[in-house]
């Protein structure tokens, strides 16, 4: 049974109906319980008799029914208003669009169309358009999609109310479910709107890398928080991996154990000097500065732990500082060794007058005035901007960088600087002292050692700069070792093979008096 409201008897037939038509079609798609599922659709036909005054009263009656006209307040209603269908002139639609665009209610524009006819099975045999319609937008939860009618005996009529679709067909008790342009958008991907065309048609387009959507039809890829990053498809966000060089991976893992092994080395040398400290070779190559430069060398072997592991507050202060320091003490007592080289051999000579000079006080002097710059360069560096530790979370995707920030890159490499002015002093006075007699060629050791080690240092900053995060952590404590080795082989392991394995040569008369051959 319909109910009309508001109808009066003078109803046009012709428009009676198509009010018929449009009941049985209402009636027809609540009794297929396939067609919309736990959704009933409802109506209410109000007769404007071509007043818009009238026609605005019954707008305001069916959105807010009472006995009083109270707008935006609904007294007893219970029914949702999802849809409407305007009047048969413009100017009456016009008054219904004003109210309904208000409330993002979609409107069916009506106009007449030519004369129609229907057979006794309600089929539509001859006409055009019964009616066009047009869309308001909707942010309710039941969304329609509507569009202009051809002949309705031929194409029929579809909408979607939340995404069921609905086509009417040229027979009214035929309701054949549809398909919209594109099914749904899948988490990791969002909706692209195609212009110009219906708002159902739209295309999934992948998220941008960094961004995921996690919702079915989302508009909007989103970013995840900066400790997060998406996984492989986009749809949710995984927790970011801190990464700095630790002693558990291979890369940690090796350049510990060469740590080790090399400050093991040392250890033994140191040991076998002290043992062997009263032979003629180990009494030739000044007693003070040997050790000051075995333990030197393993403390640079030692101050590479400050960079493996994960860096904190102190260790971001130390390891640069004790770094500088240890390996200026080491340059200058290889400098220091050059010097008193040439000293003694100048001191051989007659009329030399800085024979006092030889000895402990030139040695120390070096050493204590080239280690006390370097100090105060990493003082100041402390005072204006000391290193700290930060989390870099933008530089790779799924890591988070766990490093130091050096605090002022300049002072960082005045530290190196400085440590190269002296590396390059100890190889050029090392290089013109070569060709002194054979009793004071330990000079060619030392320009041997410091030549590897100037080659190390000028390979390290190309290498240092390329590279960020816990490889550039690496590669400052593989040069680190590969320069200290370096020193501790060229100067101290042919001297441990002659006090070792040639003892025949540990003697005064060969050290004096003759060339002294290393095989």
């Amino acid at each position: 049974m319909i109910n009309f409201v508001g109808f009066h008897c003078s109803l046009i037939p012709k428009n009676c109906q198509n009010i018929l038509a449009f009941a049985f079609a209402i009636r027809q798609i609540n009794q297929d319980a396939q067609l919309l599922p736990n959704i009933t659709l409802g109506y209410k036909i109000y007769d404007n008799s071509f007043k818009p005054w009238r026609t605005l009263g019954n707008t305001f009656d069916l959105l807010f029914m009472s006995e009083e006209l109270l707008p935006n307040y609904n007294c007893g209603k219970t029914e949702k208003v999802v849809a409407a269908i305007g009047g048969l002139t413009s100017e009456n639609s016009m008054q219904m669009a004003n109210i309904f665009s208000i409330y993002n209610i979609p409107q069916f524009n009506n106009s007449a169309g030519e004369e129609i006819i229907f057979d006794e099975n309600g089929q539509r045999a001859a006409g055009y358009d019964i009616m066009n319609f047009v869309t308001f937008p909707n942010e309710s939860s039941s969304e329609i999609q509507v569009g202009r009618m051809d002949p309705w005996a031929s194409l029929g009529k579809r909408f979607t109310v939340d995404r069921s679709t609905v086509v009417w067909n040229h027979k009214f008790n035929q309701k054949l479910p549809s398909s919209i342009c594109v099914e749904s958008c899948h988490p990791g991907q969002s909706m692209f709107i195609q212009e110009g065309k219906e708002v159902c048609c739209y295309d999934c387009v992948k998220c941008p890398k960094g961004r995921i959507s996690i919702h079915i039809d989302a508009d909007l890829c989103e970013p995840c928080p900066e400790e997060w990053y998406p996984n492989k498809n986009q749809d949710s966000c995984i927790p970011k991996a801190l990464s700095y060089l630790s002693y558990e991976e291979p890369l940690g893992s090796v350049l510990t154990c060469l740590a080790l092994f090399l400050s093991m080395i040392t250890a033994v040398v140191m040991r076998t000097f002290i043992q062997y400290r009263h032979t003629p070779m180990v009494k030739a190559n000044n007693w003070s500065i040997t050790c000051a430069l075995l333990s030197s060398l393993l403390l640079c072997f030692l101050c590479s732990f400050f960079f493996i592991g994960q860096p904190g507050t102190l260790t971001c202060l130390l390891r640069q500082m004790v770094f500088g320091i240890v390996f200026c003490v080491s340059v200058a007592c290889v400098l220091a060794k050059t010097i008193t080289v040439i000293v003694v051999f100048m001191a051989t000579k007659p009329g030399f007058g800085m024979r006092r000079w030889v000895g402990k006080r030139l040695a120390g002097s070096v050493i204590m005035v080239s280690s006390l710059i370097q100090a105060g360069i990493c003082a100041v560096w402390l005072i204006i901007s000391p290193p700290f530790p930060e989390f870099d979370m933008h530089s790779e995707t799924d890591k988070i960088l766990v490093q130091c920030n050096e605090g002022s890159d300049l002072m960082f490499y005045l530290v190196l600087g400085y440590m190269g002015l002296l590396a390059i002093i100890s190889f050029t006075v090392a290089f013109f002292a070569r060709k002194l007699p054979d009793t004071f060629n330990e000079a060619k050791l030392i320009t041997f050692s410091m030549l590897m080690f100037c080659s190390v240092w000028v390979s390290f900053l190309p290498a240092y700069l390329s590279t960020k995060g816990k490889y550039m952590v690496a590669v400052e404590v593989f040069s680190i070792l590969a320069s200290s080795g370096g020193l501790l082989g060229c100067i101290f392991l042919p001297k441990c093979y002659v006090v070792i394995l040639r003892p025949d040569l540990n003697n005064k008369k060969q050290i004096v008096g003759k060339k002294m051959r290393y095989r």
